[in-house]
């Protein structure tokens, strides 16, 4: 199972890189078409598209890599049974959101697709297309809370360096 997220996990790092590529295509492809005095429509739409998806899909290996924002000052006041304790409590809080996130996501994507729902700008993409990526990196997320809250319940310590946290403060 380990070796299963891990790879959904990679996955999705791959898909984050991806989107990067395609927000520096759009981009570059709106720079030259303009100094060659064409227009290509929707690049600007597409580079937002590509954006979101990228923040979307990087979210769960973000979190697996314990490199979201913590409140170390306060953890590590704390003795190693209490640093659990909140961690767990904290995940667990953090998964409600996130689960919720998640199912609006998903939620919203069928309400597009439902309606036909199409971008507002000149390319008039249907949006549950470019929504996909939210959902889909969201349920990702959720499974990486769900991993994380696993794994401070069986006791596992989180995937931090804690030299880099004291670098960083």
């Amino acid at each position: 199972m380990r070796r299963f997220l891990d790879g959904l996990y990679s996955a999705a790092e791959f898909l984050a890189a991806v989107s990067l590529i395609g927000v520096l295509v759009s981009v570059l492809l709106s720079i030259v078409s303009r100094q060659l005095s064409f227009h290509i429509s929707g690049l600007d739409a597409y580079a937002g598209y590509f954006m979101a998806s990228a923040g979307f899909f990087a979210l769960a290996s973000t979190l697996r890599h314990g490199e979201h924002i913590r409140v170390t000052v306060l953890i590590n006041a704390l003795s190693s049974a209490g640093q659990r304790r909140l961690d767990i409590g904290s995940i667990s809080v953090g998964l409600v959101v996130v689960a919720s996130l998640a199912f609006f996501s998903c939620k919203l994507v069928l309400d597009s697709w439902v309606f036909n729902d199409i971008s507002t700008s000149n390319d008039a993409t249907p949006l549950w297309i470019p929504q996909l990526s939210m959902a889909a990196g969201n349920i990702l997320f959720v499974i990486a809370f769900i991993d994380l809250l696993l794994a401070r319940i069986r006791g596992d310590a989180l995937m931090i360096d804690t030299q880099e946290l004291q670098r960083n403060e």
